[in-house]
């Protein structure tokens, strides 16, 4: 698949697979000093480029597994999405989980991104909804139980 893309400043490094078959692509810092994002604290990112992507599809930025596993340092929306219709620059929201400070260096890979085809829903009003075994169950519901880890 292409995708157009235009880097805004000439430091920008463009999304890159680490491996052959590597479904997101890690995206760099475009900054020129670092920034320390305090804990609890977010802080948007700039990348230094903007894409151009055709209708039906989308980016997802992403956490970079080993910057939440290791420093708590994840997308402060969970996952962010860039429409087809979006043409400023790609910027990345990290919120410091933790309770230490958190340094974003120049060229730091700060998240994935990951291309996908979407679906446009037209809703259908009716006045039920068709029967399934699980119904109405919800959190918990599947026998499994629902613990928290800390």
């Amino acid at each position: 698949m292409n995708v157009s893309i235009i880097k805004l400043n000439p430091k920008a490094s463009y999304p890159q697979y680490q491996t052959e078959h590597a479904a997101g692509m890690d995206v760099m810092a475009c900054i020129d000093a670092p920034v320390v994002i305090a804990p609890h604290e977010r802080a948007i990112i700039p990348t230094g480029f903007a894409i151009a992507l055709s209708p039906g599809y989308e980016a997802q930025i992403r956490a970079r597994s080993g910057m939440a596993a290791k420093f708590g340092i994840m997308p402060a929306n969970g996952v962010g999405t860039i429409d087809a219709d979006y043409r400023g620059e790609v910027g990345v929201i990290l919120l410091n989980t933790s309770n230490q400070p958190f340094t974003v260096e120049p060229d730091m890979r700060i998240a994935q991104m990951v291309v996908t085809k979407y679906e446009s829903v037209t809703w259908n009003e009716v006045t039920e909804l068709d029967e399934t075994t699980r119904g109405q169950g919800g959190y918990g519901s599947t026998g499994h139980e629902v613990t928290s880890h800390k």
